[in-house]
C-alpha cells in the first residue's frame, strides 16, 4: 500500500454486523428479488405491494437502530408526500439536470430541517429584517426560528468529492441561514473512491490523502458533518473516519446525511462508529452485486455535476467553475471557506 493511500475492505465492514444484522440484510434482499420478478412484464399492483411490505419491514428493523432516523420514519405524517414526491424526481431517468440540482436542494432543506429543528423547543431566534416598503416609514418584519446555535456552532463539513461537493454546500448554507452569528462551516475535503473492479462482497475503498485537504487540527472534537448523496455500503465513510481517529482526531459527534441510504450501507455505518448518527431521506432496501443501491437513483455524482471526460477528470476548482454563476452566487460563503483550505 503507497504511504499516501489508506484502504479499508469490505470484509472489515462486514466485522462490524451482528447476526440479526445479517439477517435483516438478508431478508430484504430476499424480499426485493421477489419483488423484481414483477418488473418484466410490470405488474403494477404487485409492486406496489412488495414496496409497502418491504417498508413495512426497514421501519419495524429501524425501530431497533435509534441511530438510523430515516425521513418517512419519524416525521409527520403529513410531510411523507413531499418526500415521496421528491425522492420520485431525483429517481426519474427522465429528470434534468437542472432539475436533479433543484430537488437535491430540497431534499438536503428537509433532511437538515428533521436534524436539527423538528424536535420541538420553547428556545427561540429572532430574524430581523429590513423590507423593500418605505412609506410612509421604512419597514420592518420579525420571524422566529428555532434557537439551534449549541447544535450546529461546532460543526465541519466533511466531503467524501465528488457527488458530496454540493449536498455538502447545501447543508452548509442551512447552518449559516439558522445561526444566529452567521456561522460558516469550515470545511474538510477528501478524495476517496471505490474499486469499481471489485464485487460488493471484496469491495475496496480507497482514501488518497496527496488529493485530499484537510487539517486534523480542525476536526478533533467538533461535529463532523457528511453529506453524500448516497450511502450504499457505508465504506467510504467509515474508511474516512477510522483513518482519523488513527490520527488522534476525537469527533464530538458525527452525522451522515444522505438522499438515499442502503440498509446495509446505514446498518454498517452506526454499528461501525461510535457517536454517529445517519439522517436519510429515504430507505432502499438492497445492493445489487457492483454494490449499488436497488432501485436506487444511478450515479448521483454525475447527475448533479455531469461526468468527467475519463482522460481529463476535473479537479476540485474546475468542478465549483463548472457549476456557474447561479450555484457561486447561492454558496459564495461556502466557496470562499473552500477556496481557503484548497489555496491555502
Amino acid at each position: 500500500m503507497a504511504r499516501d493511500e489508506v484502504i479499508l475492505k469490505a470484509e472489515d465492514l462486514d466485522g462490524y454486523l451482528t447476526r440479526q444484522d445479517q439477517i435483516d440484510i438478508d431478508t430484504l434482499d430476499k424480499m426485493y428479488k421477489e419483488a423484481m420478478e414483477s418488473f418484466d412484464p410490470m405488474d403494477e399492483q404487485k409492486i406496489i405491494d412488495a414496496y409497502n411490505a418491504m417498508g413495512h419491514k426497514m421501519q419495524e428493523i429501524c425501530a431497533g437502530h435509534p441511530q438510523i432516523r430515516v425521513f418517512s420514519f419519524v416525521t409527520e405524517v403529513g410531510a411523507h408526500a413531499e418526500a415521496s414526491r421528491v425522492i420520485s424526481k431525483l429517481r426519474n431517468v427522465h429528470t434534468s439536470h437542472q432539475e436533479f440540482i433543484y430537488y437535491s436542494q430540497r431534499a438536503y432543506e428537509m433532511i437538515f430541517r428533521m436534524a436539527y429543528t423538528d424536535e420541538r423547543s420553547d428556545k427561540k431566534n429572532y430574524i430581523t429584517v429590513k423590507t423593500p416598503v418605505t412609506n410612509p416609514v421604512q419597514n420592518y418584519a420579525v420571524h422566529k426560528i428555532p434557537d439551534i446555535d449549541e447544535k450546529i456552532e461546532n460543526s465541519v463539513m466533511c466531503v467524501m468529492l465528488r457527488g458530496a461537493l454540493l449536498p455538502s454546500m447545501i447543508i452548509s448554507k442551512e447552518i449559516e441561514e439558522y445561526s444566529s452569528h452567521g456561522y460558516v462551516t469550515p470545511f474538510a475535503l477528501f478524495k476517496i473512491n471505490r474499486n469499481d473492479e471489485k464485487a460488493e462482497a471484496d469491495m475496496e475503498y480507497i482514501l488518497n490523502l496527496k488529493n485530499s485537504f484537510f487539517n486534523l487540527e480542525d476536526l478533533d472534537g467538533k461535529d463532523l458533518i457528511f453529506a453524500d448523496p448516497m450511502n450504499a455500503t457505508g465504506g467510504s465513510l467509515v474508511t474516512v473516519v477510522k483513518y482519523l481517529q488513527g490520527q488522534g482526531v476525537r469527533p464530538k459527534s458525527i452525522k451522515f446525511f444522505n438522499t438515499i441510504s442502503a440498509l446495509k450501507g446505514s446498518i454498517r455505518v452506526t454499528r461501525a462508529l461510535e457517536n454517529c448518527t445517519c439522517y436519510t431521506l429515504w430507505l432502499d432496501p438492497a445492493l445489487n452485486t457492483s454494490a449499488y443501491i436497488m432501485p436506487g437513483l444511478g450515479d448521483a455524482g454525475d447527475r448533479l455535476n455531469g461526468a468527467d471526460a475519463k482522460s481529463a477528470p476535473r479537479n476540485i476548482m474546475q468542478l465549483i467553475a463548472d457549476y456557474g454563476s447561479n450555484i457561486a452566487g447561492l454558496y459564495r460563503s461556502q466557496l470562499y471557506k473552500i477556496e481557503q483550505i484548497v489555496l491555502g
